[in-house]
């Protein structure tokens, strides 16, 4: 079991940075990909960003090339949202996800991440 509790969310105006993290906690394993997703109301929650634990390999969605970044602390177990330039539309329940990752691992597949925070909510307001 593992468990994932984010930190950081809260209401920002549009223009501002954030920094979200998410520890882990349990039976943690330097072969998983621990990912952030987002829901923002009445839409599906979406993929955000990405990092393998043991290489640091990185995937991002496409919106947010260039604005955020995701970093982890191994000693800490942590992994990290660097949020610049947010925008309303980022507004969202942020999720950290944790997976195994495996051959062919699709970052996005919210079904392949079997561990989930509780999420912690931002709100970008203009």
């Amino acid at each position: 079991q593992v468990n994932l509790a984010e930190r950081g969310g809260t209401s920002v105006q549009a223009g501002v940075s954030l920094d979200l993290s998410c520890t882990a906690s349990g039976r943690t394993d330097s072969t998983y990909i621990m990912s952030w997703f987002r829901q923002a109301p009445g839409k599906e929650r979406e993929f955000v960003a990405g990092i393998r634990w043991n290489t640091g390999l990185i995937h991002y969605l496409d919106s947010v090339t260039g604005r955020f970044i995701i970093s982890r602390d191994n000693v800490k177990n942590t992994v990290y949202l660097h949020m610049n330039s947010l925008k309303t539309e980022d507004t969202a329940v942020y999720y950290c996800a944790a997976g195994m990752q495996h051959a062919f691992f699709d970052y996005a597949r919210a079904t392949n991440y079997e561990y989930w925070g509780q999420g912690t909510q931002v709100t970008v307001s203009s």
